[in-house]
């Protein structure tokens, strides 16, 4: 049953097709950072694997190839819808060693399976009480198992020189986030949450996307979380549909950067991982 100290915040984004055709899309523009996270952290063949809040299934399956054969991972999510969806890829791509599980550890029974290693990348920012879920999450892992999550600097996210309109789009993702419930900064916040939970005091690495020209991933990864935002933003009255004009936005974001010989910064990545005691 979900609990008030558990319960996550709204998902903004919401779990529509196209949202996890978007998850997909961040997920292999991140992909690099969160390999190499999981690589330092410690993830290796044989181990057994706990995904939280694993969506369209990116990080699991990334997890899937550095376990290989030997190992499993079972990636969990609130939705039945993103369960579906990555149960389909899996099947598509004839993997045997993962699976996935509509649940949520912060809410699961203790003395079930005991994992190697818990993961998960943006998923605590939607919790309300992060420090009480992550302990509760760690219930799962066993002593001296690793704990890493990987979450967003939004203040990261920015332009140079100044490129308002990119800007403003950032600044209604950072809006719509915050009047949900969402942590957007929380990244930052890792070694301290790691800390009040139990845990270590855990290693820290930042990564983040930063390019100019026309081929730069930023602009279309930014359109389309706008675009995934926009109900929210029209409920709460941020922004219009007539105000974002989102059908030209990727397209007006390259032009101005382009024109400007500017650069784009996405939001800092930043990885935790600590061991449990």
């Amino acid at each position: 049953m979900e609990t008030s100290a558990t319960r996550q915040s709204l998902y903004a984004l919401g779990h529509s097709e196209e949202e996890l055709h978007r998850l997909s899309r961040q997920g292999q523009a991140f992909a690099p950072f969160t390999r190499q996270l999981l690589q330092e952290a410690g993830i290796a063949p044989g181990m057994h694997i706990l995904d939280i809040g694993c969506g369209s299934g990116d990080v699991a399956l990334l997890a899937a190839e550095l376990v290989g054969t030997s190992g499993h991972v079972l990636g969990v999510d609130r939705e039945q819808k993103a369960v579906d969806w990555a149960t389909a890829r899996v099947h598509a791509l004839g993997l045997n060693n993962v699976k996935f599980l509509r649940a949520d550890p912060a809410d699961m029974p203790s003395g079930g399976e005991m994992f190697d290693a818990v993961i998960g990348r943006l998923v605590l920012m939607y919790y309300p009480n992060t420090v009480e879920s992550l302990r509760k999450i760690v219930r799962h892992v066993r002593p001296g198992g690793l704990v890493v999550f990987q979450e967003f600097d939004t203040a990261n996210c920015r332009s140079m020189p100044v490129a308002p309109l990119f800007d403003r789009s950032v600044g209604l993702i950072k809006q719509a986030l915050s009047a949900t419930g969402a942590r957007i900064q929380l990244g930052l916040e890792l070694y301290s949450v790691y800390l009040d939970a139990g845990l270590p005091g855990p290693c820290l690495r930042m990564d983040a996307l930063i390019g100019g020209g026309p081929d730069c991933p930023a602009y279309g990864l930014v359109a389309n979380v706008v675009q995934s935002l926009l109900p929210v933003m029209e409920k709460l009255n941020i922004a219009t549909a007539a105000e974002v004009d989102i059908a030209t936005l990727e397209q007006r974001m390259r032009d101005e950067v382009v024109a400007g010989k500017g650069v784009v910064l996405s939001p800092g990545l930043i990885g935790a991982w600590s061991r449990k005691p």
